[in-house]
């Protein structure tokens, strides 16, 4: 029997719905019997629908527990949720097997999850910008569905040089930079201690993605870590006034600020080709030469 998956809508609207219905085509071609949520396409201002109809459809996604719940797309809105979400039953969903998917927007659930309940989520494609986009990742979908079927153990990248000999193990977590700072201080933050932090973004410029890790940095959130690895930030663009600053500048200051070891190169962010990786799971990052592996 195949796995059974449901696309959800819990943060932004989903327009032009054609992409939903794409993205179910297509994970039912690698073996998923999927359904569409009853408020997938629902619409209200820029959400998918109001905070109540989203809020009930989390909650009836995880009252079903399917195999797989993949958010249809980010965007904004489960911030708004947060407090009224029932965390418990979500923790139950995945303890009977339900793997809970996406990025962006979705970091917010997933770490707030990890902080209540120590639950794994995956962090991976979503519905519409990965399965409904109008060509599927040739990485992307089949990274995805050995993750699923559980037969993914690692996932491989190529790294800057200088981290050759490095071997650490402890609980991977982190995703979108700007949803994880939106947690900072709050009770949906998750106190992670030797972890391996991994972090994204989109439409950020270096500036603003530096002052985000510079907050995480001076919270003494970095400094509690075994390793932070840099996935892509993308869709920025480049002022005047930079002169020469970019993200290797940010990246550089990073480095000469913490000796906690900063590594590039994670194939995952607002990009086609990405990597899915278990949240909240303990995993051990191994690099050798500038060839970096994440194992779990």
């Amino acid at each position: 029997m195949s796995a059974s998956l449901t696309l959800f809508s819990p943060s932004g609207i989903v327009t032009p719905a054609a992409k939903l219905r794409r993205a179910a085509q297509r994970l039912g071609t690698l073996g998923f019997e999927v359904q569409i949520d009853e408020a997938a396409l629902a619409r209200h201002q820029r959400f998918a629908g109001d905070d109540d109809t989203r809020l009930a459809a989390l909650h009836r996604v995880a009252a079903a527990a399917p195999s797989v719940a993949m958010a249809s797309r980010g965007g904004y809105g489960l911030s708004r949720l947060l407090d009224r979400i029932d965390f418990g039953l979500l923790a139950r969903s995945a303890e009977n097997g339900t793997r809970w998917v996406g990025h962006s927007d979705f970091t917010a659930l997933q770490l707030a999850l990890l902080a209540h309940h120590r639950s794994v989520t995956w962090a991976g494609p979503m519905g519409c910008s990965d399965f409904g986009a109008d060509e599927l990742d040739d990485v992307t979908a089949p990274c995805f569905a050995e993750a699923m079927d559980g037969e993914l153990e690692a996932v491989g990248f190529r790294t800057e040089a200088g981290f050759d000999g490095l071997d650490v193990k402890g609980v991977l977590w982190g995703g979108n930079l700007a949803m994880v700072l939106s947690l900072l201080g709050t009770p949906h933050w998750p106190r992670v201690k030797g972890g391996v932090l991994f972090l994204e973004d989109v439409n950020e410029h270096p500036y603003r993605i530096e002052r985000g890790l510079m907050q995480l940095l001076q919270a003494g959130v970095l400094a509690a870590q075994k390793a932070v690895v840099l996935g892509r930030f993308t869709e920025f663009r480049k002022s005047p006034l930079d002169r020469g600053y970019d993200l290797k500048t940010t990246v550089a200051q990073l480095r000469a600020l913490t000796p906690v070891p900063v590594l590039t190169g994670l194939p995952f962010g607002h990009v086609p080709t990405k990597v899915t990786m278990p949240v909240g799971a303990r995993v051990q990052l191994v690099v050798q030469g500038r060839d970096a592996l994440i194992a779990w």
